[in-house]
This record gives C-alpha cells, sequence and structure tokens, in this order.
C-alpha cells in the first residue's frame, strides 16, 4: 500500500488521533510552562514551590490513571474522548479563574490528568490498536499532532502573552477544547468498539499470547524499561518547565529561546517518521534501547551552550529522541504484550511516565532554590539517559528470544 493511499483510507481514524494529540498540548508540560514566570509572579512561589505544585497535582494524575486509562478497553473513542476534552476545557477555565496558591495543585491535577493523561492515552491506545502491520506508520502521523503544538503553541501564546491577560489565554485553550469535540464525533462516526477490534485484529505478543496487566506487573522486562519510561518524561518535563529560568542563567530572552521550539519539532516530525518506518521493518525490540542516546547527547550539548545557536543544535537533537519517543513506546507494550489489554497495560506505563513528568520539575526546582542552576542539573541527567539505555538493552536482549515464539 503506498503512503498516500494509506493516508486516504484511514483518514478518519488517523486525523481523530492527530486532533487528540493536538489538544492534549494544553495539559503538557511545554504549554503549562510559559505561564511559569506569571504564575509565580502572581503568587509569589519559589522555583522549589511552584515545582513542588506542579509535582503534587501530577502525582496525583498518575496514580489516578492507573484505573481510568483502562476505561480505553471499554468505550469508544469518540465517547470517551469528547468526555476528556470537556473535562480538559473545564480544567482549562479553572486555571483562568484560580483564585489563590492552594487551588493550584488541583487544577494542575485538572490539566495534567486531562490532558497529558487521559486525551494523549486514549489516542495512542486506540491507533496502537486500530493499525497492526502499519502500526509504526500510524502511529508516527497521530503523533504530528504533538509536534505541531510544540512548534506552533509556545511562540504564539509567549507574543499573546505580551499582549493579553495570561488568564484569558486560558479561556482561548478552553474554547478550542470544547470546538474539538463535535470534529471528533465526526471523524469518528462509523468507529468499531474497541472489543471487537482487540478480537479481530488478534495481535498477540511474547510466547504468542495477551498478557494482562498483573501479569506485566511481575515481569522483568517491565521493571527493566521503568528507567525508559521515567527519564524522557522526568528530564524532558523538567527542560520546557524551567524554560524561563534557563533562560535567564544562560542570558536569553525567553522569546528567544522559546522560537528554538520550530526547530525542534522539525527534527522531531523527522525522527517521528524515521522511527515509524523503522518500527515497522525492525520492531521495537531492537530500537528501544537507542532512542535514549538522542536524550544524553542533548542535554550535553545543552549544559555547555553558550550561545543561542549551540542552543538550537541541543534542542535539534533533542528532538530527534523526543521524535522516536512519540511511536516506539506504544508501539512497545503492544509488540511485547498483546492488544487485548491494550488500554490497562498502556494505562500503566502512561502513569509511570506521568509519574516521571511529576518528579523532573519537582526535582530541579527545589535543586535551582538550593543553588544548583538547572544548566548544572544537565551533567547529571546526561548520565542517567546512559544508564537507563543500557538497562533497555539487556531487558530487550532478554526478551527478543520470547518474541520470536510470537506466531
Amino acid at each position: 500500500m503506498t503512503y498516500f493511499r494509506f493516508l486516504r483510507e484511514n483518514a478518519p481514524w488517523l486525523t481523530a488521533g492527530v486532533l487528540l494529540t493536538l489538544v492534549s498540548s494544553f495539559g503538557q508540560t511545554f504549554f503549562i510552562s510559559i505561564f511559569a514566570g506569571v504564575i509565580r509572579q502572581e503568587f509569589d512561589l519559589s522555583h522549589g514551590a511552584w515545582g513542588g505544585i506542579y509535582t503534587i497535582g501530577t502525582t496525583a494524575s498518575a496514580i489516578v490513571m492507573i484505573w481510568a486509562g483502562v476505561l480505553t478497553d471499554r468505550f469508544r473513542v469518540r465517547h470517551l474522548g469528547a468526555v476528556v476534552l470537556f473535562l480538559l476545557a473545564v480544567a482549562c477555565l479553572l486555571m483562568a479563574a484560580v483564585p489563590s496558591v492552594w487551588a493550584l495543585p488541583f487544577v494542575i491535577f485538572g490539566l495534567r490528568f486531562t490532558g497529558q493523561g487521559m486525551i494523549d492515552h486514549t489516542a495512542v491506545v486506540s491507533t496502537a490498536r486500530w493499525f497492526v502491520a502499519t502500526r509504526g506508520r500510524a502511529l508516527s502521523i497521530v503523533a504530528m499532532g504533538f509536534a505541531f503544538g510544540q512548534a506552533v503553541l509556545p511562540l504564539t501564546f509567549v507574543a499573546l502573552l505580551a499582549v493579553t491577560h495570561w488568564r484569558i489565554l486560558w479561556v482561548v485553550a478552553a474554547v478550542l477544547s470544547l470546538a474539538a469535540i463535535p470534529v471528533l464525533i465526526a471523524l469518528l462516526r462509523n468507529e468499531r468498539t474497541p472489543q471487537s477490534i482487540a478480537k479481530e485484529t488478534h495481535a498477540v505478543g511474547m510466547e504468542g499470547r495477551h498478557w494482562k496487566r498483573p501479569e506485566i506487573i511481575r515481569h522483568w522486562l517491565f521493571w527493566l524499561m521503568i528507567p525508559t519510561l521515567v527519564g524522557p518524561s522526568a528530564w524532558g518535563t523538567a527542560l520546557f518547565f524551567q524554560q524561563v529560568h534557563l533562560a535567564e542563567v544562560k542570558g536569553w530572552e525567553h522569546v528567544q529561546f522559546v522560537a528554538l521550539f520550530p526547530l525542534f519539532t522539525l527534527t522531531s516530525v523527522v525522527s517521528t517518521f524515521l522511527s515509524g518506518w523503522a518500527l515497522d521493518r525492525f520492531g521495537t525490540n531492537r530500537l528501544m534501547p537507542l532512542y535514549l542516546l538522542p536524550y544524553s547527547a542533548a542535554f550535553l550539548i545543552l549544559a555547555s551552550a553558550q550561545s543561542l545557536f549551540t542552543a538550537a543544535v541541543g534542542m535539534m537533537v533533542l528532538g530527534f529522541g523526543v521524535g522516536a519517543g512519540s511511536t516506539l513506546p506504544g508501539a512497545f507494550w503492544a509488540e511485547h504484550f498483546g492488544t487485548r489489554n491494550l488500554g490497562a497495560i498502556k494505562a500503566l506505563a502512561t502513569a509511570v511516565m506521568v509519574f516521571g513528568s511529576a518528579i523532573g520539575p519537582g526535582i530541579s526546582g527545589y535543586l535551582i532554590d538550593f543553588g544548583v542552576a538547572f544548566p548544572d542539573q544537565m551533567i547529571g541527567i546526561c548520565i542517567y539517559f546512559i544508564v537507563a539505555a543500557a538497562l533497555a538493552m539487556i531487558g530487550v536482549r532478554r526478551a527478543r528470544p520470547r518474541l520470536a515464539l510470537t506466531p
């Protein structure tokens, strides 16, 4: 099947996935952190206090995701997606109206649970289940919603922030979230149920069977992959969360640093499609450890960057890791553990990643308060990714013979 024929025949499902990943931006760190400076100023928060609030709200969302993520195994995407998009709009309105610092953890919980958690989870699980032989290609297309959001929204909203009150911009985000609901329903009017899809495709995992979540928790592969799940989420989130601080330490204007994001997005788009092609050709088993290496290199470059040009190089290298990460992990669980219980399995993995995004801002914020600037923290983060890649390599090599047993 040619690429354009693939797009044409699967346009409704692919477009629905792109729509969900795009709108999930309003609950992602790269968008929320745009407002870090004004929020800290309005509520008189230190870096550590703001990071702590973010950690509390995000950790709570990770815990709830363990149970809520199972809903993707039971409900149609057009129904579940519409409900979560509505809840995201409510969370955006709550951020627009947040009265005092005590309410911030609850608002962060709402944004993170709906945006980064459920909308992201729903898009990836549904795509991984709908597509089997072309799973990598489909996931790479759906990930374009993330890429477009990262390229356009930060620069747009930072520019608007100079002329518009930050609370009004959250109302705009709520309106856009609500506007996506009728579009999603129209695109998926002929959607099949998750149960029927799972029974028809029979995409089994290791040892030729469908694994259940309790079995995953007891399996060594899951625990060896946890650093791989946590790392990009924790330290990638910390980077975007501390973007205002990083620009200040480096002596750059915030808008100058944000202007590098489209370059980051460009390489992430290229990497997304390359990893999707490689995924369909080689499988995730050989690719998972490799995608952490650009993260390590990127943090090393950014740590030493003295100019915006060098920072641009670092952000572009980071884009290669982020692009691969938008396709590989979602397919990894389907390939190794099957699709019948994919919602429950992916919910567990998503909860781990969301927890990572909770601890990254908290740890980095408190270290900044103790005098350790974020660029200095990046050396340790670089080493973390090397260790995580080594553990992932051990895990996938041990799993390879079991994949060979899959029919």
